[in-house]
């Protein structure tokens, strides 16, 4: 069994010798993978805080409408984001695991790695998209499924790189395999960065922009590097 101090110290090793491309790579991850969600979730409450200034005294016909048009707004953003998260979020973290894999062995890896994401763009367009789908119905069955299921496709985004004579199916097959017998240890792992989180929130997030975030994204590199034999 892998040791996550181990991990932990040679993704503190690798991120440190390529500090400021580690840490713009992540920064950018970070943004795609949070943005979407932000700007989804400001919109709602702008349109909800609006409907609800301008009800006061309505009558049902037009409270049902300006509901109606709440309902509306909420599924139109929800299409749009996860659009946008498809196209565009899915493939930036396909190419910051990349930046992070190879700087692993190559504390001279640059920046622009991070959009290799964005070759072979169908294939990792479609292996993402059915990671998400699935992860998402299995939350919705009930939460820990899901998040079960999360850590079993953790290695999907290095898989669809390195392993181009796979199919989306098969990818997300190897990433379960690989993962069997390895998810709890992972999600430890993880419980372990719990600390720099919260000083990350303490600083007003610049922990996390300026260590936290680089260092667990080269952690998860060691990870993926671990558990295939790559290290």
């Amino acid at each position: 069994m892998w040791s996550i101090a181990e991990l932990k110290s040679r993704g503190k090793q690798a991120f440190r010798a390529n500090y400021w491309q580690s840490v713009a790579v992540s920064f950018v991850m970070a943004i795609f993978a949070g943005g979407t969600a932000s700007a989804a979730s400001n919109r709602v409450q702008s349109t909800t805080s609006e409907v609800t200034v301008e009800g006061a005294g309505v009558s049902p016909e037009q409270a049902a409408f300006l509901a109606a048009v709440v309902l509306g707004v909420i599924f139109t953003v929800g299409i749009v984001g996860s659009i946008v998260h498809a196209l565009l979020a899915n493939p930036i973290e396909v190419g910051g695991r990349r930046f992070f894999e190879k700087n692993a062995n190559d504390p001279t890896t640059q920046f622009n790695t991070m959009f290799e994401g964005f070759q072979d763009y169908g294939r990792v367009l479609v292996t993402m998209l059915i990671r998400d789908v699935f992860i998402l119905l299995w939350t919705l069955l009930l939460i820990i499924p899901g998040v079960m299921k999360a850590y079993s496709y953790r290695l999907v985004p290095y898989l669809v790189k390195d392993r181009p004579e796979l199919s989306p199916m098969e990818v997300l097959a190897e990433s379960e395999t690989l993962m069997r017998g390895n998810r709890w240890q992972a999600f430890v792992m993880d419980l372990s960065f719990l600390g720099w989180l919260l000083l990350g929130v303490v600083t007003l997030n610049l922990g996390n922009i300026f260590w936290t975030n680089p260092y667990m994204n080269a952690t998860d590199a060691a990870l993926y590097q671990e558990l295939t034999g790559r290290a």
